[in-house]
């Protein structure tokens, strides 16, 4: 489309939403505000810079073998920045504790520093990014099952080092930055087969937990992650979802959820409204589970959508930190990045585009027929014109254009790599 023709769409749109009741510029500035962490694992299917053979453990794997993922730092953030061409607005990224700048040394994790990560903060500087910050329990030889919830209690001390590290890190991410970073706790901890000694592993991650946030960073949003299980780990997880909600609830820190972390019947956007009574943010890890944790690339189905509702109408922008997290290694990587990101955004555009009030109004009158007609209703207006209408404003690729730019940079990057 010409940006005349997008222009003319967008006018058109603005006229059919104004007489629903909404306000089309309104909602694109909202839109403009939602910042988006993109995950840095997209890249190279969660190998990052210790282990160059990529082999991972702790119920965690990427399928796929499409080729030119990124073999290195430098590959990582060309990737990222050229992601960033084809999403509009402003965005952060989302770091591993294994995608340090290590320089070729062999640095353990519990030997990681603020210094192995300089060059990221001063990289995102230079690209108007900021950062958050995951540690990393899995693909260790020290992680085996358990971690934080080790029989043994110097693998405890271990990763309870790490961790304690890790929010250093993001510590000194948000100062340099100018914005706290996020700090994501999610470890595998688990068995394969039936266990009787639950109360004791859950008892020993309390502990560990507890020493590592002993001590608040004022730069860090720390947060911790349930699952429901991991491959290898599907008879018991010791941070399943009732053990980290209250343990967040309890340290005033945040719940993370990920959409692919539940029994699969369960949808996470359910969960929004429930947490935010109780505490003042969560993480979302947005993803797409295809019958358990897959973490496939997110489309714009009707879980995500139904998330960003929940969020939208509940009034909680501000509250909730949004993050990508998914690694598809069977198609082109860039493009798995854009559909996802690009998909999450629409899905908050077309909430932040329904007439909210009008349906509330009804629910408050006994209308069910009028607001379901009028959820129905939502659905066919044209939402994607507004959508185009933010990429050109901020200078992207709109519609499926941003395909012949995915196949560019593949065809003079990445399968050159």
């Amino acid at each position: 489309m010409t940006e005349e023709q997008i222009i003319r769409n967008y006018e058109i749109a603005r006229e059919q939403y104004a007489e629903a009741g909404v306000d089309t510029d309104a909602a694109l500035q909202k839109l403009q505000n939602i910042a988006l962490s993109l995950h840095c694992w997209q890249t190279d299917d969660v190998t990052g810079f210790e282990n160059l053979g990529g082999s991972l453990t702790g119920g965690i794997q990427a399928t796929g073998n499409y080729p030119g993922k990124a073999r290195n730092i430098d590959e990582v953030r060309a990737d990222i920045e050229e992601v960033n061409t084809l999403i509009p607005g402003h965005h952060r990224l989302s770091l591993h504790a294994i995608y340090g700048d290590f320089g070729g040394q062999k640095v353990d994790r519990d030997e990681i520093e603020p210094r192995h990560f300089q060059s990221w903060i001063d990289w995102a500087k230079a690209n108007e990014m900021k950062l958050d910050f995951n540690s990393t329990s899995f693909s260790h030889p020290k992680s085996g099952d358990l971690s934080l919830a080790n029989r043994d209690k110097a693998i405890r001390d271990f990763w309870v080092e790490h961790t304690i590290r890790s929010r250093r890190i993001a510590d000194e991410m948000g100062r340099q930055l100018g914005s706290k970073a996020c700090h994501n706790l999610w470890v595998h901890d688990g068995a394969k087969d039936l266990t009787v000694d639950r109360y004791y592993y859950r008892e020993l991650l309390k502990e560990s937990l507890d020493r590592i946030f002993e001590h608040r960073f004022e730069n860090v949003k720390d947060a911790v992650e349930c699952k429901l299980f991991g491959v290898g780990l599907e008879s018991f997880t010791a941070g399943s979802h009732e053990f980290y909600m209250c343990y967040a609830m309890q340290k005033g820190i945040m719940a993370t959820l990920d959409m692919g972390h539940f029994h699969p019947t369960e949808e996470t956007y359910d969960k929004i409204s429930a947490l935010l009574l109780f505490s003042p943010e969560i993480l979302l890890h947005v993803s797409r589970p295809v019958r358990w944790d897959s973490d496939h690339v997110v489309i714009l189905n009707d879980s995500v959508q139904m998330l960003a509702q929940e969020i939208v109408w509940a009034g909680a922008l501000e509250r909730v930190n949004i993050g990508l997290d998914y690694f598809d290694a069977s198609i082109n990587r860039i493009g798995a990045y854009v559909i996802g990101a690009r998909a999450t955004q629409k899905a908050f555009l077309q909430a932040l585009l329904s007439p909210i009030e009008r349906l509330r109004r009804y629910e408050a009158e006994g209308k069910g027929f009028e607001r379901l007609a009028l959820l129905e209703e939502t659905k066919a207006m044209p939402w994607q014109a507004v959508y185009d209408y933010f990429c050109l404003k901020n200078n992207v690729p709109a519609g499926e254009s941003y395909i012949k730019e995915v196949e560019r940079y593949e065809r003079e990057v990445t399968l050159k790599r």
